[in-house]
């Protein structure tokens, strides 16, 4: 009997036998594998993000510090807006579905979706560029609320694009 269970233990291809015998398991296994690399990336990209939120607050108690009080009034709306897109980006449901999904994605749409999770990373990018001319502006003390409509527009505009992510989920042209 050790003999039998020696060689049923040996045996490293045991998944691979099953995924062989059960039809669709394989699949199943497949998109379960998009899943666990769809949130690591986005986990990613949300550390990015805050680490660019964790500047924009740096700036934002700088700005308070030198006495633009108006202006800070106006950072506010780029704040939220730039916090609504992390949460978001954060708790995004993976570009397919799953087996019991109510929305079934097809292969056009989750190319869409692909497509918009790729600019999850132009937008970090925007992000970083955006909080950077404000902290040189504010160093200037030129352009700030100039650089202030920058940031809350970078926002904004991310915000929408993830609402066209989500229109392809929901079927919404």
């Amino acid at each position: 009997m050790t003999d039998l269970y020696q060689k049923i233990v040996s045996e490293r291809h045991g998944l691979e036998k099953i995924m062989a015998r059960i039809p669709g398991f394989k699949g199943y296994k497949e998109m379960s594998a998009r899943r666990e690399a769809d949130r690591m990336i986005r986990d990613h990209i949300v550390g990015l993000l805050r680490e660019q939120m964790n500047r924009f607050t740096a700036v934002d108690r700088e700005l308070l510090k030198k006495g633009g009080l108006s202006a800070a009034t106006k950072l506010r709306e780029a704040k939220t807006q730039f916090q609504l897109y992390i949460d978001r980006v954060g708790a995004a449901s993976p570009g397919y579905s799953g087996f019991y999904s109510a929305n079934k994605i097809g292969p056009d749409e989750l190319e869409r979706v692909y497509a918009f999770d790729a600019a999850l990373i132009e937008y970090v990018d925007m992000f970083r560029s955006a909080i950077e001319a404000l902290d040189k502006a504010l160093d200037t003390n030129e352009n700030v609320d100039s650089a202030v409509k920058n940031l809350e527009t970078v926002a904004i505009e991310a915000n929408q694009a993830f609402n066209l992510r989500e229109n392809v989920f929901t079927g919404i042209s």
